[in-house]
């Protein structure tokens, strides 16, 4: 008998289903949309046997030790530290922005006083988010500020989100900092990689239990209804007693009474190059170029050999859900209205009980992989195992 129902099959789907049927010994019903487990992180092999991750570039990364020690229960990893260039004025230098960059772009007296400022200014390796750089009172240092405002952020702000920096919650330019330091790697977290076998592989061992009964292809309107009355949740047309964990769109799980809340989609262009190497590292961006952000050859990534190679140009746009090619929903717009109109959704799911909200659509934030896993976790032992 099925006493949990989680809907999706990403992160945090995955681990809270998982958990469910591996501590606990109970029948747990997974209903995924998809024809695959894995969400955005889904990868695999193309039609010419180079291995790529289908919905874009997907680094784990995490200074959490039990999250990474939590995945490591279903897969091997391969060490992987991300590096990204960006095509700024006919030249690549390393993103985010750092000291290496500097001193690529400006002549050396002029690159070499700018760093012994900002080393001053905000001290040996900080990270200064773009927004607060600007409003340095230095002379020098707010030229700088604007340079890189400009060529970096602005223009890719546009193109990744139809808006300016500015219009945004201040933490989306914060994701990516001005950084006062040599080190060229995206991230600095202290475990780093890629699934060795893929992220498939790792979901399907992580769903791969006897008591995870799991629907791929199933829309879960189709076979779970959620009633007005907070006790009214029928699966398969039959009562439901047990718990939901909504890994899905909120406005979607209540018919979008309040309204859609918007999202940013991406279209991916696949390229097969008959060469062993396209780039010189696995993503490189285009902030001012092109009507993509960047493009990522997937054999970085994957350490694969093979003698072609894969890219990906990546184009933003905006989410219609009604549109194919623009219905996959990548990232919540972080704007306070849009936030208004999501705690409506949150208060009315508040009203049942056994239904947990859980990831980023279901909860429209913004999640890295390894956060994902960390909630789920929590969620697991607050919401789920110690009630």
């Amino acid at each position: 008998m099925v006493e949990y129902v989680v809907v999706g099959s990403g992160f945090s789907g995955a681990v809270v289903a998982e958990r469910i049927a591996r501590v606990l010994g109970k029948e747990v019903l997974v209903i995924e949309k998809r024809n695959h487990v894995g969400g955005n992180a889904f990868d695999g092999h193309n039609a010419e046997g180079v291995w790529v991750h289908w919905y874009g570039p997907h680094i784990f990364h995490t200074k959490l030790e039990y999250v990474w020690n939590y995945l490591s229960l279903f897969t091997e990893w391969r060490a992987y530290e991300h590096r990204v260039l960006g095509w700024i004025d006919g030249r690549l230098v390393p993103i985010p922005f750092n000291l290496r960059s500097l001193h690529a772009l400006f002549p050396d007296g002029q690159a070499d006083r700018l760093e012994q400022k900002l080393t001053l200014a905000f001290g040996a390796e900080a990270s200064v988010p773009i927004l607060r750089l600007r409003e340095t009172e230095d002379a020098e240092l707010k030229a700088l500020a604007d340079f890189i405002y400009e060529k970096v952020f602005y223009h890719y702000t546009l193109k990744q989100w139809g808006l300016s920096p500015e219009q945004l919650d201040p933490h989306v330019t914060g994701r990516v900092p001005v950084r006062i330091s040599w080190d060229d790697r995206y991230f600095r977290d202290p475990y780093q990689g890629i699934p060795k076998n893929g992220y498939a592989s790792m979901f399907e061992n992580m769903l791969d239990h006897p008591r995870i009964r799991l629907m791929l292809g199933t829309d879960a309107r189709e076979v779970l209804q959620i009633g007005d009355r907070p006790d009214d949740i029928r699966l398969f047309g039959a009562p439901f007693s047990g718990k939901i964990v909504y890994t899905g769109k909120i406005d979607e799980l209540f018919g979008y009474r309040f309204g859609e809340l918007p999202y940013r989609s991406l279209r991916f262009e696949f390229e097969t190059v008959d060469v062993p190497r396209y780039q010189p590292c696995g993503t490189v961006n285009y902030p001012n170029d092109h009507d993509y952000t960047r493009v990522t050859e997937f054999k970085h990534l994957t350490g694969q050999t093979h003698p072609k190679t894969t890219i990906a140009r990546e184009y933003p746009q905006a989410y219609e859900r009604n549109t194919p090619g623009r219905d996959v929903p990548y990232y919540p717009i972080p704007r306070a209205e849009h936030r208004d109109l999501y705690e409506r959704y949150a208060a009315e799911a508040r009203r049942y009980e056994r239904l947990i909200l859980l990831g980023r659509l279901a909860e429209y934030r913004y999640y890295d992989m390894d956060a994902c896993v960390a909630k789920a976790l929590r969620v697991f032992a607050e919401k789920i195992a110690h009630v």
